[in-house]
């Protein structure tokens, strides 16, 4: 295609951090550019995100439905191509099935919604328009993640037995949500957040990554939720047992009050011959060890790991050493999302590398994910929850 994907965004005016992200990951390889936003709730602080984005005055917009509007009374060689949804998560909803009935494409953080009734719903409307919806699980991006996932598929570690995954944070260890932290208050605000505080922020992180990389569905668990900051609405704490549709087991504990943490997410996967582990704080490297055998340590870059790994090359742009993370995780969903974009616009069919995003689908569990830890944390008569399937 002879020009650049065109890109408006919802959320993401000042002081946000997500929307900066979204806008640096975005243009780091140079086929997607921001023409249009309603940055803020505030207008007067839409039209100022606007000015400091250099953002034609007359595509920044007070609110999104005006954005629409507008939006469509375009000429469509001028309108966005796609929307950003980086809100608080009680608007991801209506802002993006709003969007995607008038025909726009949709990337949108997570959670999805803030229930499984939205989330099934938003999957109809995706369904019915035909359009391209992302989901910003960020952390599939990272191409190590890519490589962890391509040696499962080809059966390196052999049936996988268990797995073992983590996100501990200390941010919210005070409550710094009483003290004007904007992300904090918004965050532990079940109006805002939903029925779910370090489960719904982080913990969906680290159950999409263990079903991404593994393939396997999560079939039940028992979790236990704990509010430790005195008068905080939201569980600030969880860890959760779990069980797979092979028959693994697994571990999942998501915290915000692991004082010294910083954004330790890392995955550990059992298989019957091997293991692997994965940190996101070490993102460039893969640890996998054998029984009775030396351990490996596989580093982004190099010749060996495109040889295993298509979808890992695809999402390495250095060479070996040079450190790869968190904007360019970003960056590959938003490449391949693009590529799914392009391939519509000209008709044809996306490329299983292409299509390599978090989607609908990914939300839907997400959600699922999110009610099922709930219902089990909240209830000291109930073992083990089953886990609805999508």
């Amino acid at each position: 295609m002879s020009r650049k994907i065109r890109m408006g965004m919802v959320g993401g005016g000042p002081g946000a951090f997500i929307g900066e992200v979204h806008r640096k990951a975005a243009g780091i390889d140079g086929r997607i550019e921001l023409v249009a936003g309603a940055f803020d709730i505030d207008s007067e602080k839409s039209f100022q995100m606007g000015k400091e984005l250099c953002i034609c005055p007359k595509r920044t917009y007070s609110d999104y439905k005006t954005m629409i509007q507008k939006e469509l009374e375009l000429d469509e060689d001028k309108r966005i191509d796609f929307v950003v949804v980086a809100t608080p998560n009680n608007w991801h909803f209506p802002i993006s099935r709003d969007f995607l009935e008038a025909g726009f494409n949709v990337m949108c953080e997570k959670p999805m919604t803030l229930n499984v009734e939205e989330a099934r719903e938003l999957k109809e409307v995706v369904e019915k328009t035909g359009k391209v919806f992302g989901l910003m699980h960020n952390y599939t991006g990272y191409p190590m993640v890519k490589l962890a996932r391509d040696m499962v598929k080809q059966g390196d570690l052999g049936k996988i037995l268990k797995i073992v995954v983590e996100y501990p944070q200390g941010w919210l260890i005070k409550p710094i949500e009483n003290e004007g932290q904007k992300q904090a208050a918004w965050r532990t605000d079940p109006k805002q957040s939903g029925i779910a505080g370090a489960m719904g922020d982080i913990g969906t992180h680290a159950e999409n990554l263990a079903e991404y990389i593994t393939g396997l569905k999560i079939t039940e668990m028992c979790a236990d939720l704990t509010s430790f900051v005195e008068g905080r609405l939201l569980d600030d704490d969880g860890n959760c047992l779990l069980r797979f549709d092979n028959g693994a087991r697994g571990v999942l504990q998501a915290s915000q009050i692991s004082a010294g943490r910083e954004n330790g997410l890392a995955i550990w996967i059992y298989g019957e011959t091997q293991s692997l582990e994965w940190h996101q704080e070490h993102p460039n490297q893969v640890k996998v060890r054998g029984i009775d055998k030396p351990e490996e340590i596989w580093s982004r870059g190099n010749g060996y790991v495109a040889a295993k790994s298509a979808a890992a090359a695809r999402g390495s742009r250095l060479p070996s050493g040079h450190p790869e993370a968190f904007l360019e995780a970003f960056a590959n969903n938003y490449k391949n999302f693009a590529d799914t974009i392009t391939c519509k616009l000209e008709g044809r069919e996306p490329s299983e590398l292409e299509l390599d995003f978090p989607d609908v689908n990914d939300g839907l569990r997400g959600m699922i994910f999110i009610e099922t830890v709930v219902k089990s944390g909240k209830n000291d008569d109930i073992k083990w929850v089953k886990f609805p399937q999508a």
